[in-house]
């Protein structure tokens, strides 16, 4: 796909964390991207206000515990993004 980095090929199908400009963490298993949007599936969408885990307990705890699955399917506006790890390459600081 021409709107998709070769970067990312990687990451399809992999168990993925996606770090918003908001207060909100997903957790979900990368099935596709285009210019617009990460898209997600068996996905944790976790508003981190309504807790009070930091981002980075939050998601060391569920590399460590498992995801918390809460929506069949999310779609990620890009342009909300800062950081797109794979879920296995987070590691206790």
């Amino acid at each position: 796909m021409p709107d998709r980095s070769a970067l990312l090929d990687d990451f399809l199908g992999q168990p993925v964390v996606i770090d918003l400009t908001s207060p909100y963490v997903c957790i979900g298993t990368l099935a596709d991207a285009d210019a617009a949007f990460f898209d997600l599936r068996d996905a944790d969408l976790h508003d981190l206000r309504d807790g009070r885990s930091t981002r980075e307990i939050y998601v060391f705890d569920s590399a460590r515990l498992g995801v918390r699955r809460n929506r069949d399917r999310v779609l990620i506006r890009r342009d909300e993004v800062v950081a797109l790890t794979r879920l296995a390459d987070v590691s206790e600081a």
